[in-house]
């Protein structure tokens, strides 16, 4: 996927203000539009500037496009790094249904995710006061806080507009109780901490999706936990009780005999625990037979005596 250049398609600097931007799409706009334009190429540049002016005239994605754009030069190979989006602080506005689907797939891929509007309960409003928009963040959590819950000081950035603009970004932290049982995906809502409400209205609410870090070891789905088993020849042709270390104890579990690398094992209820209603996950470990190095003259003189007397080959029909 290719960098795009936002402030080079409209032909404005980095600091622009909302007003230049907006004077550089309109004056373009005038030129490329397809009704009145006789270039060759006014449509596709017309959907160029609408892209452009979508993301640059949005403090919430001029944002997030500035802290990822970096660096980049126009048509350079672009990966957004994996969870660049976490610790930003949203609100529901996120863009219009089919916004995602009508530009590239540089804008999909880094906006495509923010939701619908008012996709998290946006601002309800009445005559006389409004209540404040729902902001939302995605937070990224250890799977241990799963097994054991915690209170984690969580550090969020937002998007501000300045009289003339330019957008900055704020910080601030929250001390945030994370519940025993939590799992990727699910939502924390924070009364009160979205944006003020006006006319004396109250708050909008900060929701919070957990998403956890990489583990060297676990992997989540859902509640359920995947971890690679290794296991030695001995113990995968003979059978054995191993021990697994998980963030909450340890678990015993039998090694079948005859196992082979590829095959999963499902210990029940030993995954993420559950929360107030439902039920705890499963393990699923993967075996993965390890051979020992023959690095030793004893370690090759025995495998040396198992290729005479085992006669085994493991490309015979119906292994491979």
């Amino acid at each position: 996927m290719e960098f795009k250049d936002y402030y080079q398609i409209l032909g404005v600097a980095r600091d622009a203000t909302a007003d230049d931007i907006k004077k550089a799409f309109r004056k373009l706009a005038r030129r490329y539009h397809p009704d009145v334009s006789k270039e060759a190429d006014a449509e596709a540049r017309m959907k160029e500037l609408n892209e452009a002016n979508a993301v640059l005239s949005d403090p919430e994605k001029r944002a997030a496009y500035d802290q990822l754009g970096r660096g980049y030069q126009p048509g350079q190979e672009f990966r957004p790094p994996p969870d660049w989006d976490a610790g930003f602080e949203f609100s529901g506005r996120g863009f219009a249904p089919g916004e995602a689907a009508d530009f590239s797939d540089f804008f999909a891929e880094l906006f495509g995710r923010m939701g619908p509007r008012q996709g998290f309960g946006g601002a309800q409003r009445t005559r006389f006061e409004t209540r404040g928009e729902d902001h939302h963040a995605k937070v990224l959590l250890d799977i241990e806080d799963a097994f054991t819950g915690a209170t984690r000081q969580i550090s969020l950035r937002a998007p501000r507009s300045d009289a003339q603009g330019r957008v900055t970004l704020l910080q601030r932290t929250l001390s945030v109780k994370i519940p025993q049982g939590v799992h990727a995906g699910q939502v924390i809502r924070l009364a009160g901490q979205g944006a003020p409400g006006i006319g004396g209205a109250a708050a909008g609410d900060l929701l919070l999706e957990v998403q956890f870090r990489p583990h060297p070891r676990l992997r989540a789905h859902g509640r359920d936990l995947h971890l690679t088993l290794p296991v030695a020849p001995w113990e995968a042709a003979l059978g054995a009780v191993v021990s697994v270390e998980l963030p909450g104890g340890s678990v015993k579990l039998r090694i079948p005999e005859g196992a082979q690398s590829g095959r999963q094992l499902r210990v029940r209820g030993k995954g993420i625990p559950a929360a107030q209603t439902g039920s705890a996950g499963d393990l699923l470990l993967d075996i993965q037979v390890v051979l020992p190095p023959a690095n030793t003259p004893q370690a090759r003189q025995f495998y040396e005596r198992m290729a005479r007397e085992l006669a085994f080959d493991p490309r015979q029909e119906g292994r491979v």
